[in-house]
């Protein structure tokens, strides 16, 4: 028996130290969902407006989810720091729902991209239309369009039927070259044509999330099966603690 105990004994401390650094591993990935959360709350919040028809609360979801992983990474590790198996085995259940939201988010934005680049393609086109240089979305638009170097929902014309373009024209932000642009140019269709960037802000938006949800959908496959080697080493620690302390008895 003290033989048993014996053998037994390295294989729990091996199991400890990588359980605690997948925990640690766990935790850091809390972290990151965390700041990701906090960035779209406070920095990315107009432009997800764009893309969502009402207000998301995808970033309260991460910052959620983020905070709960960062407390069960410490309950991870404290739990495997104390040896006891009901706490293991509480872990390994946490373990195990996160793995299945992860799994069915990963299989939702995939399935359902087409509906996303949809909605995009709605909530890009009213915002479009409803421009006015002040609010939170037109100060999006032009972010947009400076950044992706674009114009426009399809192209530059698009800005022909908002309600900014009889006053003031097309927006200085689809201007190729701002110090080529002045506000005559930008209300005179023909010259503005010249002046603007040819390309549409849907297509290129569209092209992004076509190339890349593959790869998202794939790192999010990846993160929630990286939870099943957690499941298993707490659920093989928790026994191997049992069976150790049954055999001390």
């Amino acid at each position: 028996m003290a033989s048993r105990r014996m053998e037994t004994k390295p294989v729990i401390t091996c199991l400890k130290t990588l359980l605690i650094v997948y925990s640690f591993v766990f935790w850091i990935t809390g972290a990151i969902l965390l700041a990701v959360g906090l960035w779209g709350k406070f920095i990315l919040g107009p432009y997800i407006s764009l893309i969502a028809e009402n207000s998301t609360n995808a970033p309260y979801v991460l910052i959620g989810t983020g905070t709960t992983i960062i407390v069960f990474g410490l309950f991870g590790c404290f739990a495997t720091c104390r040896g006891s198996p009901w706490m293991l085995k509480l872990y390994a259940m946490f373990l195990s729902l996160v793995f299945l939201a992860e799994l069915i988010a990963g299989i939702s934005g995939f399935v359902f991209r087409h509906e996303i680049k949809g909605t995009f393609l709605r909530t890009y086109n009213e915002a479009v239309q409803n421009y006015n240089a002040q609010d939170e979305r037109s100060i999006a638009v032009d972010n947009v369009q400076r950044s992706l170097r674009c114009c426009g929902v399809l192209n530059y014309t698009s800005w022909f039927s908002s309600v900014y373009y009889p006053v003031s024209g097309i927006p200085p932000s689809c201007c190729a070259n701002i110090s080529d642009c002045t506000s005559s140019d930008m209300r005179n269709a023909t010259i503005a044509a010249t002046k603007v960037y040819q390309q549409g802000c849907y297509e290129l938006v569209t092209t992004f999330i076509e190339t890349n949800m593959g790869i998202i959908a794939g790192v999010t496959f990846g993160i929630a099966f990286s939870q099943l080697i957690g499941m298993l080493l707490a659920c093989c620690l928790s026994r191997f603690i049992t069976a150790n302390q049954y055999e001390m008895v």
